[in-house]
Order: structure tokens, then C-alpha cells, then sequence
């Protein structure tokens, strides 16, 4: 082979090696152009389940992350993003995100019949055997919350160990290392202060959870008092 055929060989080569380089650099800076921020998130059932393994996916990017034996996850998205959840035994939940939204509270619900309590367990999304059995009689969308003139009532007649005091809710068997014994609350995804609640129709509670321990890390120190997490109608829409 001629020396002008190999130089043209190299060149060639080199021209594909540099071509590739190019394809590599500008998708890697597609996906990060598209990923704005990292939002966490806890992922639940019946607002007190943890659901280990759920799938998460981001619709922008089409990443995948799974849920941790707390059902914590962390993943880039962008702004107005949207996360598709989904577990076997659970039904399918679109979540939309909009650009406050730092934290995402989301709630599963179990699909009916025994068969998808058997995936459920079967497939390890639920540890706690007996506590989805007592609660997979209940369904979420035919709970009223009417009965209550606030929150606040709600949350001192469904939730044992947890208190109202001075407008603050406080969850006891936490250990603060904070001066402070208020719970952290949050509210459609975003941190609000208590008096927030006394603003909202018991109609349009959607569901509320109280988590503490570690399933509250996601939180970081604010949530060292215990989280409560208040999904409403509105929020939902």
C-alpha cells in the first residue's frame, strides 16, 4: 500500500474519530441542557406504605431511576418536567412538576383483587405485609374528609402519636436536633408554614401522610421533627 493511500486512510479515520467525538459532546449537552434542577422524591401507599423499587421515569430525558427500600429516589429534570411512576400491583401515576416543585410526595394506589396484593409482596415493592392487607380494604378516592371543620382536626382523628399545639403539628417519638418541635409540612410538593392550613377546605384534602425516621431524610434537617405531607384536589389538577 502507497504512502498516499495510507495518509488518505488516516485522515479518513481521523475525520470518523473526530465525527463521533462531536455526536458524543452534543447529546451528553442535550441531556444536560434538559435536566434544570434534581428533585427528590418519596414514594408511598396508602400515604404510609413505602414502596421499594417503584420505576421513575423522566419523560424529557426518558431516565430511569427505582425507588430505595424507603422509597426515597433522586433524579434531574426539567422545568414543567413530568415523571411517570409505575410498580406492578399499582396503577400507572403521571406526575406533573412544575418550576417550584423541590420535592415530590407521591402517592400509589394498589390496583383491586388479591392478585395485585400478590405482586405487590411477591416482587418485594412492600415489606409490610400485614399493614397493606389491613389497609388494601380502604380506597382513597371514597374517603371524606368533609366531617372535619380543618385539617388540623383531620390530623388529630386519623393520626395516633401526632398532636396540634399552638397551630403546630408535632409528631411524637421524634428526636429533633432542632430548638424547634414542629413537624415539617408540605403542601401539593412545596414547604409551607402551618397557618397555610387554616386557608383550606377539608373538601378539597385529597390525603395527608405523616412519615418520620428515615423516610423523612429526603428532607434534610427541616424534616429532623418529622414530615406532613398534604396532597389536595387542587394540587392534583
Amino acid at each position: 500500500m502507497g504512502k498516499t493511500k495510507k495518509s488518505k486512510i488516516k485522515t479518513m479515520n481521523r475525520k470518523i474519530y473526530y465525527s463521533l467525538l462531536f455526536t458524543i459532546a452534543f447529546f451528553v449537552s442535550l441531556n444536560l441542557q434538559a435536566q434544570d434542577r434534581i428533585i427528590h422524591g418519596l414514594v408511598t401507599t396508602f400515604d404510609s406504605i413505602m414502596i421499594n423499587g417503584a420505576s421513575i421515569k423522566v419523560k424529557s430525558t426518558k431516565q430511569e431511576v427505582f425507588t430505595d427500600s424507603l422509597g426515597n429516589f433522586s433524579v434531574g429534570v426539567a422545568n414543567e418536567d413530568v415523571l411517570v411512576v409505575s410498580a406492578k400491583g399499582f396503577y400507572n401515576q403521571r406526575v406533573k412538576l412544575d418550576e417550584k416543585s423541590k420535592i415530590a410526595a407521591i402517592n400509589q394506589k394498589l390496583k383491586p383483587g388479591p392478585k395485585a396484593k400478590e405482586y405487590a409482596i411477591g416482587y418485594g415493592y412492600v415489606n409490610d405485609e400485614e399493614k397493606l392487607n389491613a389497609l388494601s380494604s380502604l380506597d382513597r378516592d371514597d374517603m371524606d374528609f368533609s366531617q372535619y371543620s380543618n385539617i388540623f382536626e383531620i390530623i388529630r382523628g386519623r393520626f395516633t402519636g401526632v398532636q396540634v399545639v399552638n397551630g403546630e403539628i408535632q409528631i411524637r417519638g421524634v428526636n429533633s436536633i432542632n430548638s424547634s418541635t414542629a413537624a415539617l409540612i408540605v403542601l401539593d410538593g412545596v414547604t409551607v408554614d402551618s397557618s397555610v392550613l387554616n386557608s383550606i377546605p377539608t373538601t378539597q384534602v385529597k390525603s395527608i401522610n405523616v412519615i418520620k425516621d428515615g423516610s423523612a431524610a429526603i428532607y434534610g434537617a427541616r424534616g429532623a421533627n418529622g414530615v406532613v405531607i398534604i396532597e389536595t384536589r387542587r394540587g392534583n389538577d
